[in-house]
């Protein structure tokens, strides 16, 4: 479990902070508009109104007793960097804005942020991928090389087992997990038998998947 702040209640910091509960940390949510704070209270540790550009009302958060700070106003790119150099300069111990661009990114880095987000780059970039692959239901790039990557299994599969099938001499990736209702099972034996209403979760280079998925 992390103590996290997260400053600016927008779509994209509202969706963290509720993610971030759901998989048990502490989350402080700041925003200045007191509607939004009212209705997401309920679903983070604490929540409070108060203007971050202010330099008094940061400093009576005590961002140093946080293990990570997000701050998440990339649509104003002054509040955004005004925010960052202020989280730092009272002793932030780790600060990560979203930003929008390679020149907000960068500027950022240079007054002190530890790391940046790019969620809709990073977003349309999955979703680019994801529809470029054949039958894929989900799919992430783990570096330029690799992906996992969620598709139905290849008819040729259902009833054989993972020691059956030798995938990884046959195709070159790994079979990871399934999902099955909804819920996802790590594979551990090689004795799974592949059934056609459950999904088959592999890991390996992006050019191994694709060639296989295009067939």
């Amino acid at each position: 479990m992390r103590s996290v702040l997260i400053i600016g209640a927008g779509r994209f910091g509202g969706n963290l902070a509720e993610k971030l509960v759901d998989l048990k940390n502490e989350v402080m949510l700041v925003d200045r508009n007191e509607e939004v704070i009212n209705r997401l209270a309920p679903k983070v540790t604490r929540a409070q109104i108060g203007d971050c550009m202010d330099k008094d009302v940061l400093a009576a958060l005590g961002v140093r007793n946080f293990d990570i700070c997000f701050v998440c106003i990339s649509d104003n790119f002054q509040s955004s960097m005004e925010i960052t150099s202020l989280l730092k300069e009272l002793g932030a111990s780790y600060v990560v804005p979203k930003c929008d661009g390679d020149l907000h990114a960068e500027l950022l880095l240079k007054i002190g942020a530890d790391e940046v987000v790019y969620p809709e780059r990073d977003m349309a970039w999955r979703t680019a991928a994801r529809f470029s692959a054949k039958g894929a239901f989900d799919y992430i790039e783990l570096s330029p090389e690799y992906a996992l990557i969620e598709i139905a299994p290849p008819a040729s599969w259902v009833g054989h087992s993972l020691k059956e099938l030798n995938v990884r001499s046959q195709y070159g990736f790994n079979v990871i997990g399934v999902r099955v209702n909804g819920k996802v099972i790590p594979l551990t034996s090689a004795e799974h038998i592949f059934r056609e209403d459950g999904h088959v979760l592999i890991t390996g280079s992006q050019d191994q998947i694709h060639r296989v998925m295009d067939k």
